[in-house]
């Protein structure tokens, strides 16, 4: 049972290490390194799973920290940690008790010095047997309570105790581990118990942070504990025996991290912006600043207070604001606040912990920018008190002036923004003054005609006010309301008619030259004395005259109701009427003219042509008339066949069916199908009414049953429609252009190569011309030669030889004709060369060669040449003179040209 009672069976102590360490000084001798004891007997249970903890022993360092590390005799077995705690590094069985005990070392890694003390281990019913406890460390100060007997049955004896939370300042210097607490119970007195703890911190992240030495249930911190990160631990611990049984209840452990002072208030913000009213009112709230301190808020560590440390400008005070100390809320404490003297406070502000204690608190500062926002505590004043401006008559939409006002507010805002107000001088309304949103001007704009004729001037008031009122207790002054005067200038006005459109009835058929109204035009500029001249504008019929200086209408025909240009019996003339001004004005006016019906149209039959059966059955034609009149004097109308020829009532009758239709039919039982023109007389119902005859043509026709016509002449003939027709016509006019085309390019093609050839009558050619021949081709390495032939000459056939007698008349003079070699048909494969030497010999020594031996073909160049022969050429007197008897030392090639030019005149 855990309990801290004295005559419980577990013992928790709270240990600090300070008080520990001074309780060990007094009386102490000094510190000697070593294990506490020299023989240590301990109880291990008979099966020990690997893992687990089973004892530790005591090193008393004396300062060395980590530098001693701890060795066993039997490291398969067993796994000692830094700490003193052994380990069962496998998982061990009751065994006979060994012969030696276990021997645990240790060493100082510097000093290389070495410790050595002894572990008996014996099981738990030897224990029992001997009744002796386990040899502890003698030097370690614990509390000993008195025992306490305790019945097999285990029975409870006393409730378990609340432990109090242990309390542990954050951020502690003090050498790690450090312990906090010993827990025990009373069970282990007759038995081996084995301590741990669970919970965060422990066996749960963040892990580490609290270990507990199994064997003597020390618990301690390994590293400094930081509040604002995890302000306490919930540790759970336990109690069991050597084979795992659980011999006490779990107790909880609630460890306490103690705030320390070690985090400095922290502004949310570095700067804050607030706004204030110009002229407000001291206590007038402005903003709050606030401030974040990570350490306990309910101690004094995190109990912050604020002020104000300097004010900038101090104008017109230096303390304009005050800070509540425990809110940060700031406030107005003096008047005077005017945005156009001071547009803008800036405070630097200071929070400090500790309840703002400046010795102990920690503190820190930001920035609070105040904006002084404008009121409408100035109006605008204008610049002058009369503005002036002019306009001539007539003008719309025209600024007559611009109104320039001052206002000290901030631009562009409400309290800036000029609202202008015409109060007297328009009592028509006739001006307007907006705004220019940019530059705060009052536009004096016309927004109805003036006549200067009525009014030359007009003085307005106009009063200046903003957007928003002024503030309380400030009146607009004087300087608010300013006078425009605007003087209007003469301009030659239109000339109107009065009335325009002027409406007259008269009866249609008015004779011409017959006078019908006077329309007359009014100049508005009386005072200029101005005259008036007359026009016609527009006159669709050409019916009407106007006499340019009186205005008079009159007709130059006659006046035709029925006419295309007259709508719903109402014809409309346009007329012109200009004054002289310097820049003549003109204006128009519009005379309607109501022509009232007469009976001046006779009626006509209609429709005008029709179809009938021979027969009279089964169909009748129905008829109508149209009249130009109106009615009375078209409608009712009288139809009837007149009397001659006597024909037509012989072969015809008609049928008045009402007032306005008539119907016609055959009166004899049959009529030859033809055309025929049956005249009918038709009267109207006017006051004097009017007849006409009208033909009729019927076209009489063979009929069905039904009585649609039947015969040649009604079915229309078969043929292609309109559509059809233009598109064969448009195909046949594209072929023929085709053609046209094609014919043109032909001709042109044959003009180009009669062009290309050489058309010369060497008979009227008396010149020395130099003649293009064709193309004489490549040499023989782009030529298609058949060298057979030079191998056989004297297999060429007959008909490429030319027969003797047959010659051109330009051909050189007639000579033997040399011996050339022939060439022997037997194939040889050397005799080419052979050959080719003897023919060479053969035309250098033929006088009707050439003076080169290559063979050319040439077009034919004419016959009957006034030049002659190159070799009638006769050398001029300083060629002849030369010798050129040189030029047979050259070889027989140029013998021809030595007797042409060196030889004798024979």
């Amino acid at each position: 049972m855990f309990s801290l009672h004295e005559g419980s069976g577990l013992l928790l102590l709270l240990l600090l290490a300070g008080l520990q360490g001074a309780a060990e000084a007094r009386g102490a001798p000094p510190c000697s390194p070593g294990f506490s004891e020299d023989l240590y007997t301990v109880v291990v249970p008979d099966i020990t799973e690997k893992g687990w903890p089973l004892f530790n022993v005591k090193f008393v360092s004396c300062g060395r920290g980590g530098l001693v590390r701890f060795e066993c005799s039997n490291p398969s077995d067993f796994r000692i940690e830094d700490n003193g705690v052994v380990y069962a590094a496998r998982t061990l069985q009751r065994t006979p008790a060994p012969a030696s005990p276990l021997l645990i070392k240790a060493v100082d890694t510097t000093t290389q010095q070495q410790w050595v003390t002894q572990v008996k281990m014996m099981p738990p019913t030897q224990v029992q047997e001997l009744a002796v406890p386990p040899v502890m460390s003698k030097n370690f100060k614990e509390i000993v309570f008195p025992s306490q007997n305790v019945d097999s049955t285990l029975k409870r004896i006393k409730r378990d105790w609340v432990i109090p939370p242990i309390n542990v300042p954050e951020n502690s210097r003090g050498e790690f581990p450090q312990e906090l607490v010993r827990i025990r119970s009373d069970h282990d007195k007759n038995r081996s118990l084995r301590y741990s703890v669970t919970g965060p911190g422990a066996d749960q992240p963040p892990t580490g942070i609290f270990t507990i030495n199994p064997i003597s249930g020390e618990l301690s911190v390994n590293k400094p504990l930081d509040r604002e990160h995890i302000p306490s631990f919930h540790l759970r611990a336990h109690a069991v025996d050597l084979n795992g049984n659980q011999v006490e209840n779990p107790i909880d452990i609630v460890i306490n991290v103690i705030d320390m002072n070690d985090n400095r208030p922290e502004f949310t913000h570095q700067i804050w912006n607030g706004t204030v009213p110009e002229g407000s009112k001291p206590g007038t709230f402005v903003m709050t600043v606030t401030s974040i301190d990570k350490d306990d808020p309910k101690s004094a560590n995190g109990i912050l207070r604020y002020k104000i440390l300097s004010q900038n400008p101090e104008s017109p005070s230096s303390n304009m604001f005050t800070i509540n100390n425990k809110t940060g809320g700031i406030v107005t404490v003096a008047a005077g606040l005017d945005r156009e003297k001071v547009p803008q406070y800036t405070l630097i502000i200071q929070a400090t912990d500790m309840e703002g204690n400046p010795m102990y608190g920690l503190s820190n500062t930001a920035t609070a920018v105040i904006r002084v926002t404008d009121i409408n505590d100035n109006p605008p004043e204008f610049t002058a008190e009369t503005f002036y401006g002019e306009v001539p008559e007539n003008a719309v939409n025209v600024i007559v002036a611009n109104l320039t006002v001052t206002d000290k507010d901030q631009p562009n805002t409400p309290a800036w923004n000029a609202v202008y107000k015409i109060t007297g001088g328009d009592p028509t309304g006739r001006f307007s003054v907006p705004t220019d949103p940019n530059t705060n001007v009052g536009l004096v704009t016309v927004v109805k005609p003036i006549d200067y004729e009525i009014n030359r001037q007009y003085v307005l008031t106009v009063e200046a006010r903003n957007e928003v009122s002024l503030a309380r207790g400030i009146h607009p002054p004087k300087q608010s309301t300013a006078t425009v005067s605007i003087k209007v200038t003469d301009v030659n006005e239109s000339p109107y008619f009065d009335p325009n459109p002027k409406l007259i009835r008269l009866e249609e058929g008015m004779l011409p030259e017959t006078t019908l109204t006077m329309f007359t035009a009014q100049d508005p500029d009386r005072h200029m004395l101005q005259t008036i001249r007359y026009s016609k504008l527009s006159d669709l019929a050409n019916w009407l005259r106007i006499d340019p200086g009186t205005g008079r209408i009159s007709t130059i025909a006659i006046l035709d109701r029925e006419s295309p240009y007259v709508k719903n019996s109402l014809y409309n003339a346009t007329f012109l009427a200009t004054d002289n001004g310097k820049i003549p004005a003109s204006g128009t006016g519009t005379l309607q003219i109501y022509l009232v019906d007469i009976n001046d149209n006779a009626p006509k039959v209609y429709p005008h042509e029709a179809e009938i059966c021979e027969k009279p059955e089964p169909n009748a034609i129905n008829i109508t008339a149209l009249d130009g009149d109106l009615n009375p004097n078209a409608g009712p109308f009288a139809f009837e066949l007149p009397h001659r020829p006597q024909d037509v009532k012989k072969n015809w009758t008609l049928t008045r069916l009402n007032g306005d239709y008539a119907q016609m039919s055959l009166k004899i039982g049959f009529l030859e199908s033809g055309i025929y023109e049956v005249p009918i007389i038709i009267t109207d119902s006017g006051n004097l009414p009017m007849s006409n005859t009208s033909y009729l043509r019927i076209k009489v026709c063979q009929c069905d049953m039904n009585g649609d016509c039947t015969d040649q002449q009604h079915i229309m003939a078969a043929g292609l429609g309109t559509g059809a027709i233009i598109s064969i016509l448009l195909c046949i006019i594209i072929l023929l252009i085709l053609v046209l085309m094609f014919v043109v390019w032909m001709k042109r093609r044959d003009k180009e190569r009669q062009a290309k050839q050489l058309l010369i009558d060497p008979e009227d050619d008396v010149r020395d011309n130099i003649l293009k021949y064709d193309e004489e081709g490549g040499g023989e390495e782009d030529q298609d030669y058949d060298l057979s032939q030079l191998q056989q000459p004297d297999t060429l056939e007959p008909d490429a030889i030319k027969p003797v007698g047959i010659r051109r008349l330009d051909e050189r003079p007639l000579h033997p004709e040399p011996q050339y070699p022939m060439r022997s048909a037997a194939p040889h494969p050397g005799d080419i060369g052979d050959f080719i030497n003897e023919g060479l010999k053969a035309a250098d020594n033929d006088p009707t060669a050439p003076p080169y031996d290559s063979l050319l073909v040439f077009d034919y160049e004419g016959s009957g040449s006034t030049a002659g022969s190159l070799s009638s050429l006769n050398s001029s007197s300083s060629g002849g003179d030369q010798d050129y008897d040189y030029l047979n030392d050259w070889g027989p090639r140029f013998r021809k040209l030595a007797d042409m030019y060196g030889g004798s005149d024979d």
